[in-house]
């Protein structure tokens, strides 16, 4: 089943990615999995319309259409719909190191919003790298960005690398 996250991104489906598969085959090939629709796309991308559009080890994209659903109180897109793409891309860059039974998560993640999102402004996107990838502990930075290529916010992420068994109970 195709379902349209916004005008021009579609994904297979909703849902998550079986945890089994990313013990079996690793962090890029789930990511990649993903990327072809083999795997569904998280509910939450559905919600704030962003999905994954570019992945190779080390790097994702991710592309988004913030509107008028996520506003705030003063009519500017939320800082919280940038920090969640970027979290999505920081974290997912990240998952693409992850060998065989590896799982990892989140530990702090800073996010600097250096100009407003706007309903109307267009499609934006968001590429997210490593910056080191160690035995426990990864980091990351992303970039979001306008249509044009401005910058709109950067940020840095720690995450934590663990058996991914301590997830599977």
């Amino acid at each position: 089943m195709t379902v349209e996250l916004y005008p021009g991104m579609t994904v297979s489906g909703i849902g998550t990615v079986p945890l089994e598969a990313v013990a079996r085959d690793g962090g890029l090939k789930a990511m990649l999995d993903l990327l072809a629709g083999i795997h569904p796309a998280p509910p939450m991308a559905a919600t704030l319309k962003f999905g994954l559009s570019e992945v190779e080890e080390g790097r994702v994209m991710f592309k988004g259409l913030p509107s008028a659903e996520h506003l705030n109180p003063l009519g500017t897109v939320h800082g919280g719909w940038a920090a969640t793409i970027m979290d999505s891309a920081l974290g997912c860059a990240v998952m693409t190191t992850l060998k065989p039974g590896e799982a990892y998560t989140t530990v702090e993640f800073k996010v600097n919003l250096v100009r407003p999102l706007l309903p109307g402004m267009g499609e934006v996107s968001c590429e997210g790298r490593i910056v080191h990838r160690g035995r426990t502990l990864a980091t990351s930075e992303a970039f979001l960005k306008d249509g044009n290529g401005k910058l709109l916010a950067h940020g840095t992420e720690t995450c934590a690398i663990f058996p991914i068994e301590n997830l599977m109970r």
